[in-house]
């Protein structure tokens, strides 16, 4: 007898990309399972003339899809889990996390190789805060301006000389096969990654137990690992979207290491930390890491950005 499934998506190319990929994982691991693919339309799929920071963030990506879970519509969802709020909707998961992608950030341009070689007064496109801050600390000279819509979008965007370079996540480009398109890639020390940044995260019912047998073929817990530890660093800093913040984990020798950064809007205050400790619990180095930075100045920059916005 053979299992159907119902998986929610947002309609951009990129996210489609995403879930006829996890489709394929699971029918190629289960004969018996048909995934389907339920298209929906999420409120930050609409609003593309506004920054994300001035119209509530991270959860515009999933509310929708979430409210479809939860009414039995569909049966899971596929997310970039860069954009997948740390609270969760009560009854619902996101514990499912294939293999990570590339969680660098990509710099593309057609006039220079690097953000080094941009000319004085290049103009920058992202919407990104955590990208703006960082940016503006490494070249205060270059100008930064804002740029949203679907990852064909910003690179047409480029195409027609409306940007000297864009920052895009090298995740997305890769899984488009668009990796071609990429100048540089820009090392951790330089530019710290969204928190889950070129990891997907599985959204499910958290009852249904026969869902999270099927979906277990496709974790990967060295992944995981890392992408708790992050989340775990973002739910005690209660950021979102409207604050510049970064951070990567990364397993070195069976150690878990945390990097973690918060910066103000203008770049001029940067406070990055890191931390090591035991893989066996993610969540209590992200909190650590999260403390310490809070406690070293990130208190004050994220009571100043909240004031202001």
């Amino acid at each position: 007898m053979g299992k159907s499934l119902r998986l929610g998506t947002r309609k951009s190319l990129l996210a489609l990309t995403q879930s006829k990929w996890v489709k394929e994982q699971i029918e190629g691991r289960w004969p018996n399972v048909t995934v389907t693919l339920v298209e929906i339309t999420t409120k930050g799929d609409k609003i593309l003339d506004v920054p994300l920071a001035k119209v509530g963030g991270k959860g515009l990506f999933v509310k929708e899809i979430e409210d479809a879970i939860i009414k039995g519509n569909v049966d899971l969802a596929v997310h970039s889990l860069k954009d997948v709020p740390t609270e969760l909707p009560e009854g619902l998961e996101v514990s499912i996390f294939p293999r990570r992608e590339d969680y660098r950030d990509a710099f593309i341009s057609n006039v220079a190789d690097s953000i080094d070689e941009l000319p004085k007064d290049a103009v920058i496109g992202t919407s990104s805060l955590r990208r703006m801050a960082q940016l503006k600390a490494l070249r205060s000279d270059i100008r930064i301006e804002s740029l949203r819509g679907n990852l064909d979008t910003r690179l047409r965007k480029l195409e027609e000389g409306m940007f000297d370079a864009i920052i895009l996540a090298a995740a997305g480009l890769n899984r488009l096969g668009l990796g071609n398109r990429i100048s540089s890639l820009l090392d951790p020390s330089v530019m710290l990654p969204a928190i889950g940044q070129g990891a997907l995260g599985i959204e499910f019912r958290s009852n249904d137990g026969e869902i999270r047998r099927i979906l277990d073929a496709i974790h990967h817990e060295e992944t995981a690992t890392c992408v708790r530890a992050e989340r775990a660093f973002l739910a005690k800093l209660e950021g979102g979207c409207q604050v510049p913040i970064g951070a990567l984990a990364r397993l070195e020798e069976g150690r878990l290491c945390l990097e973690g950064m918060v910066a103000n809007e203008t770049g001029t205050i940067v406070i990055k930390k890191t931390l090591e400790g035991s893989r066996r619990d993610p969540e209590a180095l992200g909190s650590e890491l999260g403390q310490t930075i809070l406690d070293a100045g990130g208190k004050e920059i994220l009571e100043e950005v909240y004031s202001d916005n």
